[in-house]
């Protein structure tokens, strides 16, 4: 089966062509999926994107009248596809639910840490031949209180993990996880709570209308002064602005972010010789407390892997006509 897989990106590009082993021909594009690429589907049943490209209605519906009758999702997201629409004029979509949350909630102790413990000014201090401590104090994560927003697959996995630093563990979820209470004393209290409590408080929902800006200024208000705040899962969880202003005043006192409410262009990309255009993204970046990487906590081995092996299997579900268990619906 001809499939246009969009946003190929060199470091998937050999895990995807393992996982295939030739069942599929894969027409592998470095460009995003958007209005002015759409066409490039043109001969193909299917189309493979990733978290940035655009499955908006009426990309769908090019996509559609080009042949094109499923979307394989490299992602366990699918905030950037119009589902209804495509329910609406047939384009099934299916998605990898589950590569590696491992990979994700180990990324997000990285960046707690590396703020916490101001790693990357001290790295650099000693590559220019200074030794000295002076503006690197951390503290003890053992006793702190972290705040989890959201405790499915990758919450569940840093519960866990901080329980192993001794933390005391609160959380907020529509659905409460009775083996986090059991095993880790975990208390589920409402956001308003967990944010006044909380020194550490860490992301781990999908962007739906009703979480996105979760963060925002009546939530920073509510924070201690100086907590750090940790976002791994979508970039529009957080309003930006307003945490630029809580950075300002002291109220967030770290930032460790993987995700940016406007990465599309951005992230996964070489903008080295550009000129950055983004203002946002620039005043973040002028902190000494924030850090940012650019949507890499999923990115390991392992996961890759799982995110390869699943999609040539959707694609293979597909092709097959038989169920999916990784179809999306509404």
């Amino acid at each position: 089966m001809k499939t246009a897989i969009f946003s190929t990106h060199r470091f998937e590009k050999d895990y995807l062509l393992q996982a295939n082993l030739q069942k599929h021909e894969l027409k592998l594009l470095e460009v995003q999926l958007n209005k002015t690429t759409m066409a490039l589907a043109q001969g193909c049943k299917a189309v493979s994107i990733f978290v940035n490209d655009d499955a908006s209605a009426e990309v769908l519906h090019e996509l559609k009248n080009q042949g094109v009758e499923f979307l394989a999702l490299r992602s366990a997201g699918y905030n950037h596809v119009d589902l209804a629409e495509a329910k609406k004029i047939n384009i099934r979509v299916a998605r990898v639910p589950d590569y590696s949350p491992y990979a994700v909630a180990e990324h997000a102790v990285a960046l707690m840490l590396a703020l916490n413990r101001k790693l990357i000014r001290a790295h650099n201090r000693v590559r220019e031949l200074n030794f000295t401590l002076d503006g690197l104090v951390g503290f003890d994560m053992h006793g702190k209180t972290t705040g989890l927003i959201g405790t499915g697959k990758i919450g569940s996995v840093l519960a866990k993990i901080m329980n192993g630093f001794g933390c005391k563990i609160i959380a907020t979820d529509l659905v409460e996880n009775k083996e986090l209470i059991d095993k880790y004393n975990v208390e589920y209290v409402d956001c308003e709570t967990l944010c006044a409590a909380s020194e550490i408080i860490s992301l781990h929902l999908p962007l739906t209308p009703k979480t996105k800006h979760i963060i925002n200024k009546k939530c920073i208000d509510k924070m201690k002064q100086g907590a750090m705040l940790i976002n791994t899962s979508r970039g529009a969880l957080i309003n930006t602005r307003d945490v630029i202003d809580g950075l300002k005043s002291g109220r967030i006192g770290y930032l460790g972010i993987d995700v940016y409410e406007e990465e599309g262009g951005l992230f996964f990309e070489d903008h080295s010789e550009d000129i950055l255009q983004d203002d946002v993204i620039a005043r973040l970046m002028s902190f000494n407390n924030v850090l940012i990487t650019s949507h890499q906590a999923f990115l390991t081995s392992t996961a890759l892997e799982n995110i390869a092996r699943t999609t040539i299997h959707n694609l293979g579900c597909f092709e097959k006509n038989i169920p999916c268990e990784n179809e999306l619906s509404i």
